[in-house]
């Protein structure tokens, strides 16, 4: 029987089919702008058109699968488990797990236990935070990313509000600041939101795991938490992904 695992996220849907080996069969990754129901079953239906009839043996996890899980009778994972879950299969080196999605982010420690901070019901410093402010500089999360890996200058930004930073960014636009600098800025608050706002002077050391969509698609985001953290390659756990062409961070 195969696995199937579905993670509703708050601004994208997941999914994985996993053979007897553990190995992944079919996954995709999908925002779903609020249809939360129809994209599933349009990547249900992806699955189904390429693999067949199947017998499979269904889980749910993220922010939003609690009543996808109880309307379809599936159990379902809390996503903190299922996270910790998974490390300690794939990565059990994993110390500390940082994690950042559409509109949440968490750390998970693992020493002593497993400890989990995540922000509260503001939305800064995630996807979403970056994707408002991608908009200002008139370009997309990806290009952001293009444009952070050719900045000279740092510059000091709020991640804690959106308001807060455009208020921050807009005179730097104003002044003709480089697009380049704006971005990799951007990241960078992101940055220290994370570490400040959660961590609240916790270290984060050890072997460190970075998870979710912002911190596997945006290259730089990632560089700008390891060059804070001054992390070396050791203490950056990583996989070996065929399908992504190389080596990449956990991701989910």
């Amino acid at each position: 029987m195969l696995r199937l695992g579905i993670d509703i996220g708050s601004t994208t849907v997941k999914i994985a089919i996993l053979d007897e080996n553990n190995q992944i069969i079919f996954s995709a990754y999908e925002r779903h702008f609020a249809n939360i129901q129809e994209t599933l079953r349009d990547i249900i239906n992806k699955a189904y058109d390429e693999m067949g009839d199947k017998d499979i043996d269904p889980m749910i996890t993220g922010s939003g699968g609690l009543s996808i899980a109880d309307h379809l009778d599936i159990p379902f994972v809390q996503e903190v488990f299922s996270v910790a879950t998974a490390l300690k299969d794939y990565a059990p080196k994993t110390d500390v797990a940082i994690e950042l999605g559409g509109e949440d982010a968490k750390i998970i420690y693992f020493s002593d236990g497993i400890e989990q901070r995540m922000n509260g019901i503001c939305a800064g410093g995630t996807g979403s935070f970056i994707d408002q402010m991608a908009s200002l500089l008139k370009t997309d999360a990806a290009g952001l990313n293009e444009y952070a890996k050719g900045y000279q200058a740092i510059y000091p930004i709020a991640a804690r509000c959106g308001v807060f930073a455009k208020t921050d960014i807009q005179p730097l636009i104003n002044e003709g600041a480089a697009k380049e600098d704006l971005a990799a800025s951007i990241f960078q608050a992101v940055v220290n939101q994370t570490i400040s706002g959660l961590a609240c002077g916790k270290p984060i050391r050890g072997h460190v795991a970075f998870l979710g969509g912002p911190l596997h698609f945006l290259t730089e985001l990632k560089e700008s938490f390891i060059r804070t953290l001054k992390l070396t390659d050791e203490y950056i756990i990583e996989w070996s992904c065929d399908e992504c062409g190389g080596r990449k961070a956990y991701h989910t």
